[in-house]
């Protein structure tokens, strides 16, 4: 079995376009959830939004796309995190275009964003709109191949929620096994009216900004965002550029309800020990959990239920959807993205919100910036709808 090391990430937020912007406002304690001013809904005076703040002009000028006029914003997002991995990966045309190299994305949205402009195209009222071929789902996945000469393995992957921690499982599977040396994982959602109704017609999300693991949380925010990771194998990777390894993932589904997990946290328990025991760990030693933690009443509980099936006493933990808001399928690799900052710098950014810690609970989430303390292994958890949980362990280079 190959090790799988990464080598390179790309993450565009509500805190940022780019590694260091994010960086800055997690330690900073800074969220990035706000009034939306770009993305237009009826909903915007009444919830909060983790919105980019660069409209599709903007996005398409950092992007290099000033041309196009029927991309999706949940490609343009891709756009922008795929090629900040790229650069620090110092990957060639050669490596990219090579038989060896895959792309594994992921979106719940796709071009749904961009559902109001098809509205005239679905009732045959005019010519169809530049958007009729930017509808897809995988719409933003082969904008990617195109634009990189991608020739290798491409999937593009919807489980919800989980969508992402997914994708960097199933691309480190295939190094893993040996049949790719390295791949692009990630994925990209963008806001859109679609997923903010839908949303609200379950009755899940808050009027003020979310504020997961306190007693009085009142729903989750939905966010938008693009992140990627370059997993490569250590058959081909030069050790000056790793930045942690991924050792230990674990998939599972509790098929409790459409859209909880079950009381008894079977999902996310089952999920942890699975990458527990692929990553050779004990559960001691886990030092630190980016945990799923929407601010959902049923999310939250559940996940420390989880906690409490797996660890005698739980590590450090915190949510860092109190900063980006839900970003749908791309939360995973944007968390897992925030746990190789952990482990690079040794720090934990806090919780955010956290006025009264739920009760019942012998553990809390961490609300304080903390700095200097070893951290080695570090857990990544997202639980989609119907069930499907993942959690993904890395190690310090």
């Amino acid at each position: 079995m190959q090790r799988v090391y990464i080598t390179g990430l790309g993450v565009i937020s509500s805190l940022g376009a780019g590694k260091e912007a994010n960086l800055k406002r997690l330690c900073n304690g800074q969220s990035g959830i706000g009034r939306a001013s770009i993305f237009e809904s009826k909903y915007t005076e009444s919830l909060f939004f983790g919105e980019v703040n660069l409209s599709d002009d903007s996005l398409k000028e950092v992007t290099n796309n000033q041309d196009s006029v029927d991309l999706s914003r949940t490609a343009l997002l891709a756009f922008f995190a795929a090629e900040e991995a790229i650069e620090q990966a110092g990957l060639s045309k050669g490596d990219l275009s090579s038989y060896r190299t895959g792309i594994i994305s992921s979106s719940t949205v796709g071009g749904m964003c961009n559902t109001v402009s098809l509205y005239n195209d679905a009732n045959r009222k005019e010519k169809p709109s530049t958007f009729i071929d930017s509808y897809a789902d995988a719409e933003h996945t082969m904008r990617l191949i195109k634009r990189y000469g991608i020739k290798g393995y491409s999937s593009t992957i919807n489980t919800a929620c989980s969508s992402s921690a997914n994708a960097i499982m199933l691309g480190a599977r295939l190094i893993r096994s040996g049949r790719l040396d390295r791949v692009i994982v990630g994925g990209s959602d963008a806001l859109a009216k679609y997923t903010v109704n839908g949303f609200n017609a379950m009755m899940i999300l808050s009027d003020e900004p979310c504020t997961p693991f306190d007693a009085n949380r009142k729903g989750l925010t939905l966010g938008e965002g693009a992140g990627y990771m370059i997993l490569e194998s250590e058959r081909v990777v030069d050790n000056n550029r790793v930045l942690a390894e991924v050792i230990g993932y674990g998939n599972a589904s509790d098929a409790y309800h459409p859209s909880t997990t079950s009381p008894e946290s079977i999902g996310p328990t089952l999920a942890m020990q699975k990458a527990l025991a692929l990553g050779g760990v004990k559960a001691d030693e886990i030092d630190y959990i980016n945990a799923h933690g929407t601010g959902t009443v049923n999310n939250d509980e559940t996940e420390l239920i989880g906690f409490s099936n797996i660890f005698d006493q739980p590590p450090i933990f915190n949510s860092t959807k109190s900063y980006t808001g839900h970003t749908l399928s791309a939360a995973g690799v944007i968390e897992s993205i925030y746990c190789v900052f952990s482990l690079l710098f040794n720090e934990v950014y806090p919780s955010l919100g956290i006025k009264h810690p739920m009760k019942g609970f012998a553990s809390k989430a961490n609300e304080t910036y903390l700095s200097g303390i070893e951290i080695k292994h570090a857990m990544s958890n997202s639980f989609g709808f119907g069930g499907n949980c993942t959690s993904i362990i890395f190690k310090k280079a």
